[in-house]
């Protein structure tokens, strides 16, 4: 039974790379007319992805839902509304700032903005630029799950305050530095990863689902909404104070 379990998985991870393998053999083998380069080992990587996104599912399954959706549930019944927003602010923030992805994209828009003579390209600039990055982005996801456990709390509607948001990245955009607003809405996609999606989907879904009057399918989901939607703002405010 334990054999089937798994070789179920794997099919179901396989069939998820599906049309990535698909498309890539499409364009290489009919467009282009060539085949694979190293073919030995594309199939050697693509079956490593497909056990490392097996585990990875598994994990998430056995490990970070059930954990995230327990906490809210307790924090919920301590009935403290301070450690509930302590544990959305900090659950955000720490989850991002390990975020390979924006660890990443911060090095390499510092790495930029240095050769474009934007900061100066001393290391000990290039890491003072991709830490602030870092921390703005950071710390505008701990506030944008903290206003999303509040909505939770409170019933708002999420339409509001998402169009509200995004009025506010218009009226940023015009005004920000155009040197930083592509990578500000980068950093609304990158810190929406690995690590902080199932965290914080779980804490959503856990919390809607302890309060009386809530519903997990409409007000458990919209916490990566906002966590997309500050960074973007946090990010073209960096850029106001630092290229200004």
């Amino acid at each position: 039974m334990i054999i089937s379990i798994i070789l179920k998985k794997i099919k179901t991870s396989f069939t998820d790379l599906l049309p990535i393998i698909l498309v890539i053999a499409f364009f290489q083998i009919i467009v282009l007319k060539q085949p694979l380069p190293q073919m030995g080992e594309v199939i050697f990587g693509a079956l490593l992805v497909v056990a490392g996104l097996t585990l990875f599912v598994q994990g998430l399954e056995m490990g970070l839902f059930p954990i995230g959706e327990a906490m809210a549930h307790a924090l919920a019944r301590k009935g403290s509304a301070f450690w509930l927003l302590s544990f959305a602010f900090s659950l955000g923030f720490s989850t991002t700032v390990a975020e390979p992805a924006l660890i990443a994209v911060a090095r390499e828009a510092a790495d930029i903005a240095g050769k474009g003579g934007l900061i100066d390209p001393d290391q000990a600039s290039l890491k003072r630029y991709a830490f602030g990055l870092r921390m703005s982005v950071a710390f505008s996801v701990g506030l944008a799950i903290l206003i999303g456990v509040m909505r939770i709390i409170k019933g708002w509607p999420v339409h509001y305050l998402i169009i509200t948001g995004y009025a506010v990245v218009m009226l940023m955009t015009i005004i920000a530095p155009k040197e930083i607003i592509g990578i500000a809405y980068d950093a609304g996609g990158v810190t929406t990863s690995t690590i902080t999606v199932p965290l914080v989907a779980a804490l959503g879904v856990g919390l809607s689902s302890s309060i009386r009057g809530r519903s997990p399918l409409v007000d458990g989901f919209g916490l990566i909404a906002f966590a997309s939607l500050l960074p973007m703002i946090f990010v073209m405010g960096y850029g106001l104070i630092i290229f200004w």
